[in-house]
């Protein structure tokens, strides 16, 4: 991969790893459904003008914009409401992999690989030692939440297996950007029954530059440039050059959380955290590395 393209990979990696502090930021004067809602209108307006719509039915596009858009980051963003410490929700979410096994075996019967295994026992230890550490003002409900975020971006995950399936070839920035159409309303609407109209009308009188740079950092920035310069990124190199570079969104995220919030972990949930990005690090590489053993001991056989 050209040094151009390495440095394009790390600012993608950079601006999703500083996504978890400004989600932070953003949900201290915005309630979070409210902050979905407005982040999704802005990633699709006026883009939606700009940027051809995807060649697919509106079922995927719609069931792409539920689960990543509301099922994800309304389950992110209220758990970091609720106390989930920005730093280790950048871990934890990451356990997606592993719920896009699981679902992608219940409904595209995929079969499960021996490192996928290996890694998926090693995340759920580090999930369960997360759970159990005490520290960093992490809550059970923000933790549980971020889970049910994390399995919601899986099912995201295996919607868009379901449309290449189908015979659908579609580019990322369109999918992101069309099916943010659908996530406002849901938001809206959850953020008026749970949050309040008073919430909601006091936060839209106070908002403020925090707010303001939240919202647009969140659309622009961790949306719109991340998935733009990760889907031309795709386009020009093999994924298995490209995506292991998401390894480090959660690294990124950490030291993030570190410098400008001042979070810190706990000893069980340091120890959670290295096992489970173990666990995706043997899942992601493992395969390779046994094939390329294999190889190995056969060529000098």
């Amino acid at each position: 991969m050209p040094l151009i393209d390495v440095i394009q990979a790390l600012a993608i990696v950079v601006a999703w790893g500083v996504n978890f502090v400004v989600i932070k930021w953003g949900v201290a004067g915005v309630p979070p459904l409210l902050l979905g809602a407005l982040r999704f209108s802005l990633v699709a307006f006026p883009a939606v003008f700009f940027i051809k719509r995807p060649a697919l039915p509106w079922r995927y596009l719609a069931l792409y914009g539920l689960t990543v858009g509301v099922g994800q980051f309304g389950c992110l963003f209220t758990a970091i409401k609720l106390g989930m410490p920005a730093g280790l929700a950048s871990v934890v979410l990451q356990s997606q992999a592993f719920f896009t096994l699981l679902f992608a075996r219940v409904f595209l019967d995929e079969r499960w690989q021996r490192s996928q295994l290996i890694g998926a026992a090693l995340a759920l230890l580090g999930l369960a030692l997360i759970g159990a550490g005490k520290g960093g003002g992490m809550t059970a409900l923000g933790f549980g939440l971020t889970i049910a975020g994390a399995s919601s971006w899986a099912a995201s995950n295996v919607v868009v297996r379901a449309m290449g399936r189908a015979g659908y070839r579609v580019a990322p920035l369109g999918l992101v950007i069309w099916s943010s159409l659908i996530p406002p309303i849901p938001f809206l609407l959850l953020s008026w029954q749970l949050e309040g109209g008073e919430q909601i009308l006091a936060a839209l009188r106070g908002f403020n530059p925090q707010s303001l740079f939240a919202v647009v950092y969140l659309a622009v920035v961790a949306s719109m440039f991340g998935y733009g310069l990760w889907s031309r990124l795709l386009t020009r190199h093999a994924a298995g050059k490209v995506a292991p570079f998401s390894l480090l969104v959660p690294v990124v995220g950490l030291i993030a959380s570190h410098l400008l919030l001042g979070e810190s972990l706990s000893l069980a949930q340091m120890a959670g955290s290295g096992m489970l990005m173990a666990g995706l690090a043997a899942s992601v590489f493992g395969g390779r590395l046994v094939s390329g053993w294999r190889a190995l001991v056969a060529s000098r056989a």
